[in-house]
């Protein structure tokens, strides 16, 4: 009896089978940002106290002049004095220089740090994601976040928290130095401290939904980009560069429409009119005091210079908070994703055992609507316990009479699918087009659960293999080849990094490969394009081939994989995928007679439902659907 660990007793919903390095609270964006960013306290420790005595040195410069001021005016002929307090403004605001450029130096290397985690963690969490999520996640939204986006978390930081801290070090300075000079000085620098809080509040409420769309508008942008260069040959083919390129423009006007908002907003900000008003209420509320005898010139010197360090904060407030506010909506749009639940779990303490390759369906049901409504749910498992009480599906050859198909599941759904292929057996899955054929497959290896019934691999339920030990097990080629943008060696071996070049090669002479690509000049190390497309069809195909014999599967599924091949091809192909079939289950989709007629089991689909099962001679005289395939 095979023990397995239930799926259910795992907390985790990653697809994915490696570990993500990083803990991070994902509740809320400011969470999730900080939680990366107080990793390197230290440098936050750094940054706080190059600002803070940055400040210090900033507010210490003009009371130095005040003083300056009284003493000459009290004694002008005395320079000794004047002298030191000249070499102390100058070590004062020198000293400046290197502690600004630690605050700028910390924050910019936790900018980039915070940046490099974040893209990491969101790669991560994509490679983890399940097809369901790819299938309905735009590539170019999903570029747009993981470049656009990280970038402006990466802004937010530096210049958007240097600036910030910086000048909240400057607010703060006045409300603690002026006292120095009269207790009452302190009411101009406080009113506008609160004024300014209160108006920086509602600037930044006005900003959110503003920096919100900007980050949106930009994605769709992008989205629109990706899709049209992407399938450039339908654009071209269609004559519909004018109509993309009126898209284009519409998509770049939203972005721009809502770039100008926020330019809007960030104009009417309303410190700005504050400032001056504080300027012209401190100092004359300094020279009134001066007038009573309360202060001396240089006191109203050295308090009016404490003023003007609140220029920076409003200044720097202008653009330093657009940024942590576009950075924010990033980080939303990026955690979104991340957040983003699956439908499929790795199951890492899953059964891990050896694989021969029998493969049963058993009452297996499926819908992509059901899945999609899924993705982010958890997985719910069947009660597996009562295996015994279900209703054996047939064997291998068994042919089973016509079921009723009415009321029909949707395109490529599935209803009451039941049949069993022993280990090492080949099935030829037929069907019309939308009958469920590829749905089928993408079963076997968990691309997509099941939404009732069980699909299992010797006996253990897909769900309940390990994920990673799963699928090294399957190798699926399907009638879309994706090749990477690399030498034709390093495609062979994707999923085998380690193999020699002997290996490569002989691979490839399996797949009847060999011959062409030694007519490159560059052999095995001859670059292709992005998807392959410097190669044909039928190259690709047998690349693909290759790459699937290298790894040695246990079970393979080919998915109309040789659609593209010439008929001269064909032939040694098929003799190449006869050998490599030996010893493997193998699951072919196909609507070629020549490999259907060699299979051991053929599956006839109808509207996702199975109409047959048998031989090629059984189906031919009792199967009316199998005959109408062949005779279309």
């Amino acid at each position: 009896m095979i023990s397995v660990a239930t799926s259910s007793s795992l907390p985790s919903t990653s697809e994915f089978s490696l570990p993500n390095r990083f803990h991070t609270d994902r509740r809320t964006p400011w969470r999730w940002v900080f939680s990366h960013a107080l990793r390197n306290w230290h440098l936050w420790l750094a940054a706080l106290t190059g600002s803070i005595t940055n400040a210090l040195a900033a507010g210490w410069g003009p009371m130095l002049i005040g003083a300056a001021f009284n003493f000459i005016l009290s004694q002008p002929a005395d320079l000794g004095y004047l002298g030191t307090i000249a070499l102390l403004t100058a070590v004062s605001q020198g000293s400046r220089g290197l502690l600004q450029l630690m605050r700028n130096f910390s924050f910019e290397l936790l900018a980039q740090r915070a940046e490099r985690d974040v893209r990491d963690e969101l790669y991560t969490s994509l490679l983890g994601k399940s097809m369901t999520f790819h299938s309905l996640q735009p590539v170019g939204d999903t570029m747009a976040r993981a470049t656009n986006d990280v970038r402006e978390v990466n802004f937010m930081f530096s210049p958007g928290f240097n600036m910030v801290i910086g000048s909240l070090s400057f607010l703060f300075m006045p409300l603690i130095l002026a006292p120095r000079y009269h207790p009452s000085l302190i009411v101009t620098p406080l009113l506008f401290i609160l004024i300014y809080f209160i108006l920086l509040r509602r600037y930044l409420k006005s900003l959110e939904p503003v920096t919100d769309e900007v980050r949106l508008s930009f994605g769709l942008l992008n989205t629109r980009l990706a899709e049209a260069l992407d399938g450039i040959e339908v654009v071209k083919g269609a004559a519909q560069e004018a109509a993309e390129k009126q898209l284009f423009a519409r998509n770049a006007s939203r972005f721009r429409d809502s770039s100008v908002r926020q330019g809007d907003i960030e104009a009417r900000f309303l410190p700005l009119l504050m400032l001056y008003i504080a300027y012209a209420f401190g100092l004359l509320h300094a020279i009134l005091l001066y007038r009573q005898g309360l202060l001396q010139i240089g006191d109203v010197v050295g308090y009016f210079g404490l003023l003007l360090m609140l220029d920076f904060p409003t200044f720097s407030s202008i653009w330093a908070y657009s940024r942590i506010a576009l950075g924010l909506a990033g980080a939303r749009r990026i955690l979104e994703v991340i957040n983003r639940e699956n439908n499929l779990d790795q199951n890492t303490a899953g059964f891990q055992g050896p694989m021969h390759g029998e493969i049963e369906f058993d009452a297996v049901s499926f819908s992509y609507t059901a899945n999609q409504q899924a993705a982010g749910g958890e997985l719910n498992l069947p009660d597996l316990a009562d295996e015994g009480a279900r209703q054996q599906p047939p064997a291998l050859g068994v042919v089973r009479p016509l079921p009723p198909i009415e009321p029909a599941p949707p395109d490529d759904s599935l209803a009451g699918l039941s049949f069993r292929v022993p280990a090492g057996k080949t099935v030829a899955i037929v069907g019309q087009t939308g009958s469920g054929k590829t749905t089928l497959a993408r079963l076997v290896n968990r691309t997509y659960d099941v939404g009732s019934g069980a699909v299992r691999v010797d006996g253990v339920d897909v769900r309940e293999w390990n994920l990673e030990t799963l699928r090294r097990g399957i190798s699926i080629i399907e009638q879309d080849i994706f090749l990477f943008s690399s030498t034709i060696a390093e495609n062979i071996a994707f999923g085998q990094p380690d193999a020699t070049p002997e290996q490569i090669e002989a691979a490839a002479k399996a797949a009847q490969a060999h011959d062409f690509i030694m007519t490159f000049q560059d052999g095995y190390q001859t670059v292709v394009g992005e998807r392959g497309v410097t190669l044909s069809g039928g190259q690709r195909q047998r690349i693909a081939l290759a790459r699937a014999f290298l790894t040695d599967p246990r079970i393979l599924i080919l998915d109309d994989s040789t659609s593209a091949i010439d008929s001269a091809t064909e032939d040694k192909i098929q003799r190449a995928i006869y050998q490599a079939a030996k010893g493997r289950t193998t699951l072919i989709i196909t609507h070629r007679l020549s490999q259907i007629r060699w299979a051991d089991l053929i599956v006839v689909l109808r509207r996702g439902r199975i109409a047959a099962i048998g031989s090629h001679d059984e189906l031919l005289q009792s199967s009316e659907a199998y005959r109408r395939i062949f005779a279309g």
